[in-house]
């Protein structure tokens, strides 16, 4: 399959792939036709998806299974009106129903915007009208049926609501009652263009309105190299992604990649996250690679792995917030795996990562993905130097880079401001050593300036995450009269350390700081706290804590 679209199919080594990844471009692409429907015709029996969940249900699901269940979701969908061009939200959680709807939309040509259960009404309605949303698909969960709901009054453009159950409230149609009844499926005459919005996705965003970030057919294409290079995935693969299906990872690292490469896609479906449960299912199903957050890690390093049968683990990544040195250490003790970084926004595919032909240095995202001309510019527009930290950007020639997004649609303003020049600016610092790998410092927003000094929050974490009592954190800068601003550490304690919250421990921790990085980054406050604030996706939300500091 993967043949089909891109020239050369293995690399071995960093300059092979920079010199020699060449995409072969269809036109009018689709994902669902093209990638999964033929893996249907030609391995039919393959596996596609396993899906389990926190109650013990299990469903295994071929190509074919997948192909039929799209086809008839496809016609059911336009037998309620929707077809190309129509924008439909989707608020699934992990039910199996998401990746059913998701190729019955691509095959449709219609716009697929998920989003996640934790909405207010306030939320939906913002997305309804801004971007004119014509159906919902959601759970039938009272919360999110409820708000749901309650936006209806100011959301004019919805004609089509639908729930996949349980619950299925008057006014909603009953996806499961009724999906039987559609007729067969005949594919439209016309689908799409390759520069056909397909996908769209409100960001979480750690600051501000959410911004709406529209993807055309080949961001599918673009993801090739996350789940066949960067993931390793081959036909024999059984691939397992912590996301939710209402963030951007989820087409990462449970759909789009993994599918170029026909690895199986494992799917735990769990109200909480517990790390102890996602071990166990890992070790139940024989999980061969696994993708997660490093907040994930964080809570993993903590479980008795002696417990766990990981004898199918082969390869594992990480994405979502930069990874601290302590976090992989430990994780390479406890499995002897590497954890392969890399780094990518919902704008964009993988930017930068850590490839099976690299090796991975602890705390760093890797080396750029050739789709993307990659650069790190200082704010007079000049490129840095390896050490020099500076914002990752990204320059555009002629043609858009496969796998960038088209636009924020509707604000052309906010898409010159990110996009100008030839250049798309990332909105991230980073540096680069000598060895061509690049260092997450933090947004450019998060930057402390403190007595003249300029500390990235990233550094001050990954120095206090080395101590034993702290499970994850984060640095924020607080004003101050004297120095503009001090650094701020807001701490997440280990269950054996929370009693020991006090004075005497902010001290150690303090004088910890001091050891492992240069003494002026230190936190001069401390603060523990049960749990941080964070989006959907898994990243901390240090706005919401300098907002919380200011009242």
């Amino acid at each position: 399959m993967v043949e089909r679209f891109i020239k050369q199919t293995s690399f071995s080594s960093v300059e092979d792939f920079r010199k020699n990844l060449q995409f072969i471009i269809k036109e009018n692409f689709n994902f669902a036709y093209d990638v999964v429907d033929a893996w249907a015709e030609e391995q039919p029996d393959k596996l596609a998806l396993l899906w389990t969940n926190d109650e013990g249900a299990e469903i295994k699901l071929s190509f074919k299974d997948m192909k039929e269940r799209s086809d008839q979701a496809a016609a059911y969908l336009q037998s309620l009106g929707i077809g190309r061009g129509d924008m439909v939200m989707l608020i699934q959680k992990r039910r199996l129903e998401w990746w059913v709807t998701m190729l019955a939309l691509c095959k449709l040509g219609a716009v697929a915007i998920p989003a996640t259960h934790m909405l207010t009404k306030k939320d939906i309605v913002y997305r309804n009208t801004r971007a004119s949303i014509k159906g919902i698909i959601c759970v039938g969960e009272d919360y999110v049926l409820s708000q749901v709901q309650a936006a209806m009054p100011d959301s004019p453009t919805v004609q089509v609501l639908v729930s996949i159950g349980p619950v299925v409230p008057e006014g909603f149609h009953d996806w499961h009652a009724e999906i039987g009844q559609a007729p067969r499926f005949v594919r439209p005459e016309h689908v799409n263009t390759n520069s056909d919005t397909m996908l769209m996705y409100f960001t979480s965003g750690t600051s501000g309105q959410p911004k709406m970030v529209a993807h055309d057919h080949l961001y599918a294409l673009g993801h090739l190299t996350t789940g066949v290079f960067w993931h390793n995935l081959s036909e024999d693969s059984i691939h397992l992604t912590v996301a939710d299906t209402g963030w951007g990872k989820a087409v990462w690292g449970k759909f789009y990649g993994q599918w170029f490469a026909g690895a199986a896609v494992f799917v735990y479906d769990h109200e909480k996250f517990d790390a102890g449960n996602m071990l166990r299912q890992m070790a139940k199903y024989h999980v061969t690679s696994f993708c997660a957050p490093p907040t994930v890690y964080r809570f993993m390093i903590r479980e008795d792995f002696s417990q766990y049968d990981l004898s199918a683990l082969r390869y594992c990544c990480t994405a979502g917030e930069a990874l601290n040195a302590a976090v992989y250490e430990k994780f390479r003790q406890l499995t002897g795996i590497k954890l392969m970084e890399g780094f990518g926004q919902t704008e964009t595919t993988m930017t930068l990562g850590t490839m099976p032909w690299m090796e991975p240095k602890p705390g760093s995202m890797g080396m750029p993905n050739p789709q993307y001309d990659i650069d790190l510019i200082k704010p007079d527009g000049t490129s840095c130097e390896d050490g020099e930290k500076g914002e990752i950007v990204v320059h555009v020639g002629d043609r858009k880079p496969i796998g960038l997004f088209k636009e924020y649609y509707r604000d052309e303003e906010l898409t010159r401001e990110a996009w100008h020049d030839g250049i798309y600016h990332t909105g991230d610092v980073a540096w680069r050593d000598e060895d061509g790998y690049y260092w997450f410092e933090g947004r450019i927003d998060d930057v402390i300036k403190s007595s003249g000094y300029r500390i990235g929050p990233f550094e001050v974490e990954s120095a206090l995450m080395t101590h034993p009592s702290v499970v994850e954190c984060a640095i924020t800068g607080v004003p101050d009269d004297i120095r503009g601003m001090v650094v701020k550490a807001t701490v997440v304690l280990g269950k054996e350390w929370k009693q020991k919250a006090g004075p005497e421990l902010v001290k150690e921790l303090q004088q910890h700081v001091k050891r492992v990085t240069a003494p002026y980054k230190y936190p001069r406050i401390i603060e523990f706290v049960d749990e941080l604030p964070k989006t959907i996706s898994g990243k901390i939300r240090r706005v919401e804590i300098r907002e919380n500091d200011k009242r």
